[in-house]
């Protein structure tokens, strides 16, 4: 009984507790990369299988009777005594292969005949507890291949550059004579003892009827492998990032193989020119909405360690420039504080202290919302985020759980929306693929929601997303929103470049969006379709700006470039159940008036809190129609009344610069006298402003140049400070002071007996 009990429990549960090396495949089970094992060995984890070619090879050339023994042999293990006894010396084993797996698992036991005698029980064990196949798989797993490869899905790949499944029978009895002498007989020594066990093997192969005479005939001419292949380096960064995670297994990702390879060679091309700017990472990620699989991760470029080739840019914190301003314009929409059309004030603005600037430097005076996201136009984002609430839009990002993204609304301020915060390209891609299956599902599921929407990349094959549960009511945004928003990103253009970007293929329809940070040091572009998101971040790792780049100029051709390697998709089916029309002003985009001339239009349909048009007004004219007219001066039942589209003065300014059709409000016949305000206004610097006097290289203190708008610019404009007249100015009103510490006034009177005044402090001097 003892005996029994203590043959029973001899075995192990688990044989080998060697450390495996983490092992990345496609979904199509492609070796991607993998990571070395602690123990400084290729030992890949069990395989599922072991191939049919290679089990019979080393079936034949290890154990002819594996499937008919109990786990030893004892014809050969007699045969191997007479031999050894004969000689004087150990000339041969007679193991079986369930025997060397034993043999494997007790490494660094002596080899004697009482270690041969616990192989054998050991081995017999091993049979009852496990079927021939399972045997198969731990010696093929564990077998020794030379140098410090281990088993045979690292040999395949080390040796022949193949999955196991890929080798030709050559191979595969190439590989199965391996194991018997790995330190003797290695691809790239020994040659002549390699082949000769090899083609002995495949002679027993043709005996057998295993092979037949054809194949046994090409067999012999294949070449034997010289030295080691490297392990494919397909993914490394998605490598390094798996690890963390799944450090000894195998997993089978979401990569497209093909993809991931188009996608390597376009970072690569991209690199070449970039690193001439002395640009030297890029990352990017590609995912399918629908299922929220990574398709390509692409961390870094292959650039060198003094440029920070190992750092995961896909994964790393970087400031987000302006590629969230989609999500306030999102919100909005959503909130009713929004229309598409809607005309913002793109002039010189400060608040607080806090002076944003486009991109370009130069002001378009008002701009319709979609055209402001579109243009990535950075003073209509910061006033609507002004007018929006910054605490409101801060807490609602939470929701998209961007990492890096972590600090308060007092913290970022106003900045927020220009690249004052930092996140990474993961929840940046996540985050469109997210809201773009949401407009994919309202429409596939008669107008509902998923409570589990917004949730993150799948990266395992195995994995998949679980939407929960369908509900009538938004996740964060609602449908309508995030499609209005798709459409304004629709129509930003395309980067230039050598073959006219701006004329990109029209058939491929692709909302998207570019950002800068701060001194150009990161430039990022994404893109989405009905189907794919594609993120792309461009600059360097250590955090060095270059002249140059940017959004469009730097990461947007890459985006393009992966689009065209991309199925291409439909658009966005139009959620038409959170729509409803409404009357708009053609020319401001506000609610309409009697006033103004009215298109129809779908938005969200909510409570809308924009406010009716405030930008036209009814104007008496002469009957001629060339001059203004009041009570005053005429008879108002013999004048011609009419609705005029009137900016006021500051945006008035820049607007009729770029919009020729613009019509500035006629003037007053000389007759009449003028009810209207002021028709001027201070650009710089505003009512209220804190300024610094600086002081140039000579010591002198520079002055502040004041500037103001005139809706005449040619009217003459005299300058007060303080009361005290110090100038007058005709067609550009800029005037230079330098007034000293403390408060002041400046006042501006117009020839025509217009004034306006501001106050200002200067606070200190530099």
């Amino acid at each position: 009984m003892f005996l029994l009990t203590a043959y029973n429990f001899c075995l192990p549960k688990q044989l080998f507790n060697d450390p495996t090396a983490t092992v990345i495949e496609s979904q199509s089970g492609t070796l991607l990369g993998a990571m070395i094992a602690d123990d400084g060995q290729w030992r890949f984890p069990v395989a599922d299988s072991v191939p049919n070619k290679f089990k019979e090879c080393v079936v034949q050339f290890e154990d002819a009777y594996f499937y008919k023994h109990p786990g030893f042999n004892p014809v050969s293990i007699v045969k191997a005594l007479v031999a050894n006894v004969s000689i004087g010396k150990t000339v041969r084993g007679g193991s079986t292969i369930t025997q060397q797996v034993i043999r494997l698992s007790r490494k660094g036991e002596k080899r004697s005949y009482w270690e041969k005698f616990i192989e054998l029980i050991l081995s017999t064990r091993l049979e009852l507890r496990s079927s021939k196949d399972d045997i198969l798989k731990l010696y093929a797993s564990h077998a020794p291949f030379g140098g410090n490869v281990v088993g045979l899905d690292v040999a395949a790949w080390r040796y022949f550059g193949l999955q196991p499944h890929q080798l030709s029978w050559a191979e595969s009895a190439t590989l199965a004579v391996l194991p018997n002498a790995p330190s003797l007989i290695y691809p790239g020594k020994n040659q002549s003892k390699l082949l000769a066990k090899r083609n002995r093997l495949l002679q027993k192969l043709l005996d057998r009827g295993s092979i037949d005479s054809t194949t046994y005939e090409l067999a012999l001419l294949e070449e034997l492998p010289q030295k080691p292949y490297a392990l494919p380096k397909i993914a490394p960064h998605l490598v390094q990032y798996m690890v963390k995670q799944n450090k000894g297994k195998r997993i089978a990702t979401t990569i497209d193989k093909n993809l991931q390879r188009n996608v390597n060679a376009i970072v690569e091309r991209h690199h070449q020119g970039l690193r001439q700017n002395q640009v030297h990472n890029a990352a990017v990620l590609v995912m399918n909405v629908n299922t929220r699989q990574v398709l390509a991760y692409v961390g870094n470029t292959q650039t060198t360690a003094a440029h920070q080739k190992d750092v995961d840019m896909v994964q790393a914190n970087r400031s987000t420039g302006s590629v969230i301003k989609p999500l306030l314009y999102a919100a909005m929409l959503d909130a009713g504080e929004l229309l598409p059309d809607m005309l913002v004030p793109d002039v010189p603005t400060q608040i607080a202290g806090y002076t944003p600037e486009n991109f370009n430097e130069d002001y378009s005076g008002a701009v319709q919302a979609k055209k402001a996201l579109a243009r990535s136009l950075n003073i209509p984002a910061v006033r609507l985020l002004q007018s929006y609430g910054l605490e409101k839009f801060r807490d609602q990002l939470d929701l998209f759980d961007l990492r890096g993204l972590n600090k308060s609304a007092d913290h970022y301020g106003l900045t927020l929306i220009l690249g004052g915060a930092e996140t990474n390209l993961w929840d940046l891609c996540k985050t469109y693929a997210n809201m773009a299956s949401t407009v994919n599902h309202f429409n596939d599921t008669s107008s509902e929601y998923f409570s589990n929407e917004f949730t993150s990349p799948v990266l395992k094959k195995d994995q998949a997303v679980d939407f929960a549960s369908k509900s009538i009511q938004k996740t964060i945004f609602d449908a309508a929103s995030m499609y209005l928003t798709f459409e304004a990103m629709k129509e930003v253009n395309r980067p230039e470049g050598s073959e006219s970007w701006e004329f990109f293929d029209s058939s491929r329809e692709i909302a998207w969006k570019t950002g800068t940070s701060f001194g150009n040091k990161d430039a990022w572009a994404i893109g989405l379709t009905k189907d794919y998101v594609v993120g792309i971040w461009v600059g360097n790792a250590d955090g060095e700006g270059r002249p140059n780049v940017s959004g469009v100029n730097s990461a947007a051709p890459i985006l393009f470039d992966v689009f065209d390697v991309l199925p291409k998709s439909k658009w966005f089916s139009k959620p038409l159940d959170e729509f409803t029309d409404i009357e708009i002003c053609a020319e401001s985009g506000y609610l309409a008036t009697t006033d103004c001339p009215a298109i129809s239009i779908a938005i969200p349909n909510k409570q809308n809190f924009v406010r009716s048009c405030g930008y036209h007004q009814m104007i008496q004219l002469d009957a001629q129609k060339q001059f203004r007219v009041n009570s005053s001066c005429a008879d108002l039942t013999e004048t011609v009344s009419k609705s005029w589209f009137v900016l006021p003065p500051l945006m008035e300014f820049y607007y009729k610069r770029t919009h020729p059709s613009y019509k500035v409000l006629p003037p007053f016949r000389s007759d009449c006298k003028s009810t209207n305000a002021p028709p001027m206004a201070f650009i710089y610097p505003k009512n209220g402003s804190r300024l610094t006097l600086a002081k140039n290289f000579d010591g002198n203190k520079n002055e502040i140049v004041v500037k103001l708008v005139h809706t005449k610019p040619e009217t003459e404009v005299y300058w007060y400070l303080d009361d005290t007249f110090i100038g007058e100015t005709k067609n550009f009103h800029e005037m230079g002071i330098l007034p000293l510490g403390g408060k002041h006034k400046i006042t501006v009177v117009d020839a025509l007996g217009n004034e306006i005044a501001i106050s200002i402090s200067i606070i200190n001097e530099l």
